[in-house]
């Protein structure tokens, strides 16, 4: 090393490697590979929770969280990759329309309200199957979301394996989210993320 360096002091100044790429060379190991990037739709009835859950997941406040009436789409950054989440409006007149936005997902993340009433879980239930039936998403994984698991009326994820319809060990994956102080989002949502990676 020392040779080097000596060798290298008596050499024309026009001829030694700018310092910069000295530093590089010798203590840098270069830029980090990109993380590669997947593009996911997230669906589910106004009330679920979608927003809030990507607004958590993005490091941002949940103060002043609105519904989503169209679409908005939030990159979700996790230590191997990078979300690209295009989450949809669950309202009734705009159910009807998500189908236009399924074209280039690689996956899909369905949040569901654990709490919901019977009604509300049966539209839920036939919403989801009908994306799964879906020609653009019928051999994509699914991730359902169970949310608000904190409240008293929640059901647990075998009540709503049974009422949604979806088996163990299928395309389809459920996780439960907490909220109101209780979120498990780190712990759930990277296990849900991991499944969708090996799909």
């Amino acid at each position: 090393m020392w040779k080097e360096c000596s060798r290298l002091s008596f050499r024309p100044l026009n001829t030694l490697p700018h310092p910069k790429n000295c530093f590089r060379a010798l203590c840098c190991k270069g830029p980090p590979p990109a993380r590669p990037e997947y593009d996911l739709v997230c669906i589910g009835l106004t009330g679920s929770g979608k927003t809030s859950l990507l607004s958590k997941l993005c490091s941002e406040s949940p103060e002043n969280v609105v519904s989503t009436t169209g679409f908005s789409i939030k990159a979700v950054p996790f230590q191997n990759a990078i979300l690209n989440v295009k989450e949809l409006g669950g309202a009734d007149n705009i159910r009807k329309y998500w189908s236009r936005y399924y074209q280039g997902s690689q996956g899909v993340i369905f949040v569901l309200d654990s709490a919901s009433s019977e009604d509300d879980l049966e539209t839920a239930r036939n919403e989801l199957h009908s994306a799964l039936q879906h020609p653009q998403l019928c051999t994509l994984p699914f991730l359902i979301l169970a949310n608000h698991q904190d409240k008293p009326a929640a059901r647990s994820v075998q009540e709503l394996q049974s009422k949604s319809g979806t088996e163990a060990g299928s395309r389809v994956e459920i996780v439960v989210v907490y909220q109101n102080g209780k979120w498990r989002t780190w712990e759930t949502t990277q296990a849900g993320w991991s499944y969708l990676g090996r799909r």
